[in-house]
């Protein structure tokens, strides 16, 4: 499972990078907004990646931070909603405008996405509504748990290491955020994992 890409920018296309690491280049389906964060040809870059096999295919998605990963798993999550209209709401909001929008139940906001009718967006808020509480918080927005956002990648991998585990999303960020007050931000992965799912189970 490949989880993180750290290497130089070596091409880009209209909804892909190819990911230089040492001389291999891993081909990254990405956002458009992604791809604009990336930079240019040349560039060192970071890409958190989640890695989706079919029967007839298989692909690594590309992201500039783990908070756009949990979202992206959360969208695909929703029934009518693959990889590529996860990509296009991704393209169309950032995870602040999405989190707001699913908090607030504006599917409107979601249909602004390519090839997103009224329908499936009003299905994504629907579903993620809860959901929405628990992903790191949003300055102003309203009604939003005040588990406090786990900051960084660990924190946000963390909480997606117990969503894994079966707990909900707002436990897990509850607890992740604890964890980090009680170890502070720079704790490892690991450590975050294992004092977060105290927390959680406790």
């Amino acid at each position: 499972m490949i989880a993180k890409l750290t290497g130089l920018l070596d091409d880009t296309g209209p909804d892909w990078a190819i990911i230089d690491v040492n001389g291999v280049g891993y081909l990254v389906h990405c956002s458009a907004r992604t791809l604009d964060h990336l930079g240019i040809r040349g560039d060192k870059v970071v890409v958190h990646t989640e890695m989706q096999v079919s029967e007839t295919d298989q692909r690594l998605i590309g992201f500039t931070s783990g908070a756009e990963r949990n979202w992206f798993r959360l969208l695909t999550a929703v029934q009518g909603v693959g990889s590529k209209v996860a990509l296009a709401i991704l393209s169309a909001l950032t995870t602040e405008e999405l989190q707001r929008a699913c908090a607030g139940g504006d599917s409107a906001m979601v249909a602004r996405a390519n090839g997103v009718g009224p329908k499936l967006a009003s299905r994504i808020v629907n579903e993620l509504k809860d959901k929405a509480g628990g992903m790191p918080t949003v300055p102003g927005a309203p009604g939003l748990a005040a588990a406090a956002a786990p900051a960084g990648d660990a924190g946000a991998d963390a909480v997606s290491a117990l969503q894994n585990l079966g707990f909900k999303p707002a436990v897990a960020a509850m607890a992740v955020g604890k964890a980090m007050e009680e170890l502070g931000e720079d704790a490892g992965l690991n450590d975050l994992v294992r004092v977060a799912l105290k927390k959680a189970a406790g």
